[in-house]
């Protein structure tokens, strides 16, 4: 991994850890929204046993699954997770000291839940689309310790959160997978290859109905060099047949690691 990669991806660990820790502090904890994970068992600890707040049951309950993880895990996995995890619950400590909360910031409900489920999913989402995550646990049942508003949104929160990680885990991975089916593969391969700096595979075929020969150059681009490849062969191959496939999983050189 080069230094541009390591940067980039300590950037995105950090990104994606105050995300998480700004959903949990500042929308989690202060309506019981116990959605799973650590902070749902801060939350049920910090009302159940209150002689701590649950920004203290958040980093003992992290430290402790830490040694549990860092032991059992891949070693770059452990490394990138213990330094997250860390990092939310010293953010988390740092909020409560300097900004308390006595309650939830608005009187709105649903906006609240709102933010408490999209922030840290897209930060779970970061973090895990570089081999890192958060710290957790499953999910404790908030149904029987908060009351029944706190439960159900608890269980409404888990379910949206799982939605938006796979979803935003796949939106940050989604390539352009191009099929082009023409009689002129050069400048297409010549426009993929030295424009646009990708691999291109081609490979011959023939028409079922007119019997002629063709080529199929199969390319996969990014969403903004897709953009440019269909003005390009609308330009210079209007009678080109393209086929266009969304795929976010793509393993070898210039896109995921397999």
């Amino acid at each position: 991994m080069n230094r541009k990669q390591v940067i980039r991806e300590f950037l995105l660990m950090n990104l994606g850890t105050l995300l998480v820790s700004v959903g949990v502090y500042f929308f989690k904890f202060p309506n019981n929204f116990s959605m799973g994970g650590v902070s749902g068992m801060a939350i049920l600890l910090g009302e159940l046993i209150p002689a701590l707040s649950p920004s203290t049951y958040n980093t003992i309950i992290n430290v402790l699954f830490l040694i549990l993880g860092f032991l059992m895990l891949d070693k770059s996995f452990g490394f990138r997770t213990v330094y997250a995890s860390i990092v939310s619950a010293a953010l988390i400590q740092v909020f409560g000291w300097v900004c308390p909360l006595d309650g939830p910031l608005t009187d709105e409900l649903m906006l609240e839940l709102f933010f408490a489920v999209i922030l840290p999913a897209l930060g779970a989402a970061i973090l895990f689309n570089i081999d890192a995550s958060s710290g957790g646990t499953d999910i404790m049942a908030a149904l029987f310790v908060f009351d029944i508003r706190a439960g159900l949104c608890s269980l409404l929160g888990l379910a949206l959160k799982s939605v938006l990680v796979d979803s935003a885990i796949e939106s940050f991975n989604r390539r352009k997978a191009f099929f082009v089916i023409t009689s002129d593969p050069v400048h297409v391969c010549d426009y993929v290859t030295h424009t646009l700096g990708r691999g291109a595979t081609v490979w011959q075929a023939k028409g079922a109905y007119t019997d002629q020969t063709h080529h199929v150059v199969l390319t996969v681009l990014s969403r903004g060099q897709a953009v440019a490849m269909r003005r390009h062969l609308r330009q210079v191959d209007p009678h080109a047949f393209l086929i266009v496939a969304n795929s976010s999983e793509i393993f070898g050189k210039g896109f995921l690691r397999a």
